[in-house]
């Protein structure tokens, strides 16, 4: 007999997939917009200080996340680096706990030999 409205309803929606499309847009260009703004700087900026970190070498001047700044005196190994932030006061310090290098150093005389031979 008569049409409930329900079931008008269903009927004028079923095949429209273009507006589930529309609808679906603003996630995909706010995931967009948040992976150029956000996820891909950020990805840069862990990549530079991956790159400053492991090219810390003897001679450097470094500023830790602390706040402490001194002059790099040994390279312990890849975790570990020594600096002396004072006459004869001596810190060891992870690498990763460094947030930049001041000054680059003259390379060790072990060092120079290390790069004349790997160019």
């Amino acid at each position: 007999m008569l049409i409930t409205p329900a079931f008008a309803q269903a009927a004028g929606a079923g095949g429209d997939a273009s507006s589930m499309l529309m609808s679906l847009l603003p996630f995909a260009l706010i995931f967009v917009i948040m992976y150029f703004l956000i996820l891909r700087p950020q990805q840069k900026k862990v990549r530079d200080h991956a790159d400053l970190v492991k090219n810390i070498r003897r001679g450097d001047t470094v500023v830790t996340s602390g706040g402490l700044v001194g002059k790099v005196t040994k390279v312990v190994d890849d975790d570990q680096i020594e600096f002396e932030i004072s006459d004869g006061v001596r810190v060891r310090q992870m690498r990763q706990m460094i947030s930049g290098v001041r000054a680059k150093g003259e390379p060790a005389k072990g060092d120079a030999k290390d790069e004349a031979s790997a160019s």
